[in-house]
């Protein structure tokens, strides 16, 4: 089979245990593969971030902001090869290489939420919609059985990637949809957790909507 990511050809070691369980086989190669870097051992239990504190100096600063947002789960560590497979998959618009995330999204999150919560997907513009054709963050939640509310809508255009810290931390991005989150459980979900200003922001809005126990589930933390 080809590798999902550099397109060589390589056949995966079949096992008793694969067959056994019905497990679909890599859709990397083991080269590719190990250059996803788990995010393991001491990380701040707030945010993921790799740290020696329990809470980091960040998370620190967003409690003094009485933020609403519980805790922030991470699958990868931001390495030169997450930013390259981020490239492709958001602005190269690569969607296949959401099955090289799959497996291990499915089983980070399954070790940290039940399955009685709705997951919110960060939301783009029309206009960057249109760019991407994807919804990077939709991707991800597609990823996992559960069910899906569309809670935000984005009303800030400009790319996070473009603006410094600070600018991230000034202004709104979202407004509320509508849609009925009072008393539910909710993971918001992004493709990365940076400064945290994106997903902290989301919380508070569906925080004030009723919803409640509100956390952020991302598929890299920077």
């Amino acid at each position: 089979m080809k590798c999902l990511i550099c397109h060589d050809e390589w056949v995966p070691a079949m096992s008793f245990a694969l067959l056994l369980t019905l497990r679909q086989a890599d859709v990397c190669c083991p080269r590719c593969r190990s250059r996803f870097i788990r995010l393991e051992g001491n990380r701040c239990e707030r945010c993921s971030r790799l740290s020696d504190q329990a809470i980091c100096e960040d998370c620190i600063g967003w409690e003094k902001r009485k933020t609403v947002l519980k805790q922030n789960v991470s699958v990868y560590m931001y390495n030169d090869w997450m930013k390259e497979m981020m490239n492709r998959f958001k602005f190269r618009g690569d969607y296949e290489l959401i099955e090289a995330f799959r497996s291990d999204v499915r089983r980070v999150f399954d070790e940290h939420f039940s399955s009685d919560v709705c997951l919110v997907p960060i939301p783009l513009s029309s206009s960057r919609l249109a760019e991407r054709r994807f919804n990077q963050a939709e991707a991800i939640a597609s990823l996992l059985s559960v069910p899906m509310i569309f809670a935000l809508q984005r009303i800030d255009d400009e790319k996070q990637s473009k603006k410094t810290r600070r600018e991230r931390f000034v202004g709104r991005k979202f407004c509320l949809t509508g849609e009925d989150v009072a008393e539910k459980r909710i993971v918001i979900v992004d493709d990365i957790y940076t400064t945290g200003a994106t997903v902290h922001e989301a919380a508070k809005l569906l925080y004030d909507a009723g919803a409640q126990d509100i956390c952020s589930f991302t598929l890299v933390r920077s």
